[in-house]
């Protein structure tokens, strides 16, 4: 009974050279000639360009013992990628056997193999392993280097790099959105934070357009989120001045922290969105409750609560920011109160908020913005000098009064309304006479 092919294959085994019929000459411009005893049936069975050169159409070349030779051509640093494409022609690779790969970069290199070499079989299954592995980022590269010129049979490579539509970045942003503003078990907060900053990143402009150009509705389901958002903080605040006997960094389910926190961040989000006017009107109309709140802890310099406190200031300068360069207009009722507000506490606290940073051993856990009490200094002046000058008088009293006249500094506001006082009568005098010459 002759062998069945299943048999040959099992009894052929590459670099056997009593029952090799041909040879594989591996060449490399560098000089490099190896030589690998194959078995024509192996090689012209799987791969057209190993068929095409042993057929009977194509001039061989006879050596060691009439052995056909073969010679392939390739790069050294595509050399054993060539040694592992031949051994797998050896191999039944139908698919069922997954660990012949030894990874993505190896994978890469024979799939190219088999592509310029022409043999289907190690080409479905390398895309097959290919298309089923996660990448490391220098490997994406590689892949996008070299697999867009392998036409649609490896086109299913690609389908994870492939543009996503706008219904479903749209989805997705709306569901991280609703997460990234709720308040899940504390379990689940570095889920939220990864929410958080995927958000901001999909808004990012940077060397690519944002994922996201959001539209109206987007916009819409953004400021309900944040209104959401608010009201939740404002219950906290609310129950914190009817008299409960918690402390500040306990009071209800969700701390003052938490929602503090997670203002600060969603500025970020309205910010890049452009929609900051409704955030500034919650926070304006929650100031008054927030400042009574954080004075009823005044005493306290437990690292919790001076952390709440820094993280109040942090929004505020973020709402001040805006006011101040004209991001969100209010009447100047609103900005005075605002600055009457905020003002005299942010002069308390920070003093205590150093102190913490110096002294406190847990200090590391009072993260902040390096350039936070700069901007927010930038912020008040800019705010001051927007004032009628009558106000402007009021609040540089204050502040020369004050013991803590070092922060914020408001010498620049100071020297600005000397200036204008004194030439105010001789600039409004020009306007009258001019006014005159005019009628």
């Amino acid at each position: 009974m002759e062998p069945t092919d299943k048999e040959e294959k099992d009894i052929c085994v590459i670099g056997d050279r009593s029952t090799s019929d041909v040879v594989v000459r591996l060449r490399t411009q560098e000089g490099r000639d190896d030589w690998l005893y194959c078995h024509s049936t192996i090689l012209v069975e799987n791969c057209k360009y190993f068929a095409d050169r042993l057929s009977e159409n194509w001039p061989t070349c006879q050596i060691l013992g009439s052995r056909n030779c073969v010679d392939v051509n390739c790069q050294e640093s595509d050399f054993d990628y060539h040694v592992n494409f031949i051994r797998l022609l050896y191999v039944v690779v139908d698919g069922s056997v997954d660990d012949l790969w030894h990874g993505v970069r190896n994978a890469l290199g024979i799939l190219k193999v088999a592509v310029e070499l022409e043999c289907p079989k190690i080409v479905a299954a390398c895309v097959k392993y290919l298309e089923a592995m996660t990448w490391e980022e220098s490997e994406e590269e590689e892949i996008l280097k070299i697999v867009p010129r392998m036409g649609l049979q490896a086109e299913p490579i690609l389908a994870r790099l492939q543009p996503v539509n706008q219904l479903a970045i749209r989805n997705i942003f709306l569901s991280a959105i609703r997460f990234a503003t709720s308040s899940p078990p504390l379990a689940m907060n570095d889920l939220k934070s990864s929410a958080q900053e995927q958000l901001e990143y999909m808004l990012t402009e940077d060397d690519d357009a944002p994922l996201l150009i959001a539209d109206d509705n987007i916009k819409y389901e953004v400021k309900e989120c944040v209104k959401r958002l608010f009201s939740g903080f404002n219950n906290s605040l609310i129950h914190l001045l009817g008299g409960s006997t918690e402390s500040l960094p306990e009071v209800g389910n969700v701390s003052v922290k938490s929602y503090l926190t997670d203002l600060s961040w969603v500025c970020q989000i309205l910010s890049k969105l452009e929609i900051m006017r409704d955030f500034i009107e919650y926070w304006f109309d929650a100031s008054e409750r927030i400042v009574k709140v954080l004075e009823l802890e005044q005493g306290s310099s437990t690292t919790e609560v001076v952390e709440i406190k820094l993280r109040a200031i942090e929004v505020t300068s973020k709402v001040l920011e805006a006011i101040a360069y004209g991001t969100v207009i209010l009447p100047t009722a609103k900005r005075l109160q605002v600055l009457k507000l905020w003002l005299p506490f942010v002069r308390v606290t920070k003093p205590v908020i150093d102190s913490a940073m110096t002294n406190c051993e847990d200090a590391a856990l009072l993260k902040m913005d390096g350039e936070m009490w700069q901007s927010l200094e930038s912020s008040f002046v800019s705010i001051i000098l927007a004032l009628p000058s009558g106000d402007q008088a009021g609040l540089l009293t204050e502040w020369l009064q004050n013991e803590n006249i070092r922060y914020p500094d408001l010498t620049e506001a100071f020297e600005v309304w000397c200036y204008r006082s004194k030439v105010a009568r001789r600039r409004l005098s020009l306007l009258e006479d001019e006014h005159v010459m005019t009628q």
